[in-house]
């Protein structure tokens, strides 16, 4: 069998060749005029004098000289071939490599259209300077760096950064944390990486410490907001490390972006991207802060060979996750989330399909955009199979296994023949019978959910049901008032998840009067209220659902949003006008998923 790091990935040309990269000396200049960034990726070979070419990514970059380096540092003019472009894996850049070649530097600039790259105009920030960020997961580091963009190939970077002087600029690296007067900034990433890993913001930033290794960065505006937001954050660093071992990156940060941003966060080692809708004012949102920081063992210490192996980035992450939000505040709450997360499995599974190959935890993505494989399968499915084994070997047991997993292969690569076998080896093998009882084959290479899947069950979340239960039965929504005035985001996400499809205008404004959902300040609980509103033409919500799509970018909220839009009597129209006003505010990951919802042409930009 392979090594991880030596499988052939579907979507890299790089991973198809022997030749491999170990260290990245990176040179940047960030135009805010242009929208681009220009300068050199100098590559150091892993095996030099071994190879004879060297296979890179790239997509819409613009490739200006490529030099060979040898032992020396002497450049030589190398030949280089840049292949056909495919829409989705971009080029493959072929650079021949002489003998005694130890290096090769490539000179080049990103096009205004690079996929990877946010820009940001005053207006979309929360300040009143301009703002850059990247997004690089999954395929995407390759379109504002040549690299070999496979999750299964890891190298170690430095930087140098030129931005304007009143700008501050970060990486996914030892960070500065005050402003250069000259506008340049140098970085270190001494721990080897996969380039969906790589990151770049640069805007008006600031750096408020929360303890010797945790802090956050923000615009000034936001920073205040955050700092009490994630005051829990040296906490949730301790109780990771306390589960599952040392925490290996030295410092964790926070960057809070612009709305924007398409995800919730983004895991980029020592320097989390996370978004400012979980800024809700009472720290009901941080469990995806606990998510991100798990990535620091399961995914950026240990790493999905390919985008068909992402079930064990995610699905550890996520019980690891909810391990730590139970350690800090207890079973009833982080049971809150499984039923959550539990409701939001089975959507996935209705939506795509129960019998669907998509719905096995191992992909078959060959050929397609790896994002369409980046659903709640992954997550919570994964999370499921791992508590499914939390309940036939005992919490103790599991723990040890996955203490020494993160242990045993950190900074690797892992697919899933290789994680089968090694579980076998070390937890099921030493049980006879116990891999039937668990279904294993059904989990990872079967659609659905198996027999034997856990089921989800919440206190908290009982209560929140028999308010629902006295709402049907007529009571008046402000009658809850008193029972409802302690309940976190998740219990009111839940109770708005529990009202029937067929609430009526009055009944809404019933409830929004009791409850102010529209001016709620909870991007979660707007969420979850404005399908109502929608569904049931609730006209007095128009204006904050429109506020909201134009302001958001986080695409977990914006494809139900447009869907359900797009599903009202006159919403089409509506949904279009809306989205034509709003896509310049959305990330390409963002934009990529709703031009198809919406019918909008592809060649828009």
């Amino acid at each position: 069998m392979l090594p991880a790091s030596l499988l052939p990935d579907p979507h890299s040309y790089a991973s198809r060749s022997p030749a491999r990269v170990r260290h990245l000396a990176l040179k940047l200049e960030v135009d805010f005029n242009q929208q681009t960034l220009a300068g050199t990726a100098t590559w150091e070979l892993a095996y030099p004098d071994t190879n004879a070419e060297l296979v890179l990514d790239t997509r819409e970059l613009a490739i200006e000289t490529v030099e060979t380096l040898n032992a020396a540092g002497l450049p030589t003019p190398a030949r280089f071939q840049l292949e056909a472009a495919d829409a989705v894996l971009g080029q493959a850049l072929r650079i021949a490599l002489p003998a005694g070649t130890k290096a090769v530097r490539i000179a080049y600039h990103t096009t205004p259209t690079a996929a990877a790259l946010q820009w940001l105009v005053p207006a979309q920030t929360a300040g009143t300077q301009p703002f850059l960020f990247t997004q690089s997961q999954a395929i995407l580091a390759r379109t504002w760096l040549p690299c070999q963009d496979s999750p299964g190939i890891r190298f170690t970077y430095e930087a140098m950064v030129r931005v304007p002087a009143h700008l501050l600029a970060l990486m996914s690296a030892e960070n500065p944390q005050q402003l250069s007067p000259s506008g340049e900034y140098h970085f270190r990433m001494a721990q080897p990486i996969p380039a969906y890993l790589m990151a770049l913001a640069v805007g008006d930033l600031a750096f408020a410490p929360l303890s010797g290794r945790t802090g956050i960065y923000a615009e000034p505006a936001t920073l205040p907001v955050a700092t009490h937001e994630f005051a829990d954050l040296e906490k949730m660093v301790a109780a990771a490390e306390e589960l599952y071992g040392p925490y290996r990156w030295e410092r964790y940060d926070l960057l809070v972006l612009s709305a924007s941003f398409p995800f919730g966060g983004m895991e980029n080692p020592r320097l989390t991207f996370v978004t400012p809708t979980i800024l809700a004012g009472d720290r009901s949102l941080t469990s995806l802060v606990a998510h991100e920081l798990a990535h620091s063992w399961s995914g950026n210490l240990v790493t999905n060979a390919t985008w068909d192996d992402f079930w064990l980035n995610e699905g550890f992450t996520v019980y690891f996750e909810r391990r730590i939000m139970e350690h800090l505040y207890g079973r009833d709450y982080a049971d809150m989330l499984q039923v959550l997360g539990n409701t939001a499995l089975h959507h996935t599974i209705a939506e795509i399909g129960a019998t669907s190959p998509d719905t096995h935890l191992h992909l078959h993505l060959a050929g397609r955009d790896p994002d369409e494989g980046l659903t709640e399968i992954a997550y919570e499915k994964g999370c499921a199979l791992l508590l499914t084994l939390e309940s036939l070997v005992g919490r103790p047991r599991l723990d040890a296994f996955i203490k020494d997993y993160f242990a045993r292969f950190s900074f690797q690569a892992m697919d899933t023949a290789t994680f089968l076998s090694y579980l076998r080896a070390e937890l099921l093998d030493a049980e006879p019978g116990l891999e039937a009882r668990l279904h294993l084959a059904a989990w990872v290479h079967g659609p659905g959910l198996p027999a034997n899947a856990p089921t989800a069950t919440s206190s908290r979340f009982a209560t929140v049901d028999q308010a629902l239960g006295k709402l049907a039965d007529g009571m008046a929504p402000a009658s809850l008032l008193p029972a409802t005035a302690d309940w976190s985001s998740h219990e009111w996400v839940h109770f708005l998840q529990g009202l029937p499809d067929t609430t009526t205008t009055e009944e809404l404004a019933a409830l929004d009067a009791a409850f102010s959902f529209t001016h709620s300040g909870n991007a979660e609980v707007l969420a979850a209220w404005f399908p109502h509103t929608l569904r049931a033409g609730y006209a007095p919500a128009n204006a904050a659902t429109e506020k909201f799509l134009r302001h958001v970018g986080r695409r977990k909220f914006l494809v139900p949003l447009y869907r359900a839009l797009l599903a009202a009597p006159d919403g089409p129209a509506r949904a279009r006008a809306i989205y034509n006003e709003a896509r310049p505010n959305y990330h390409s990951v963002a934009t990529g998923t709703l031009d198809a919802l919406l019918a909008v042409p592809a060649t828009r930009e």
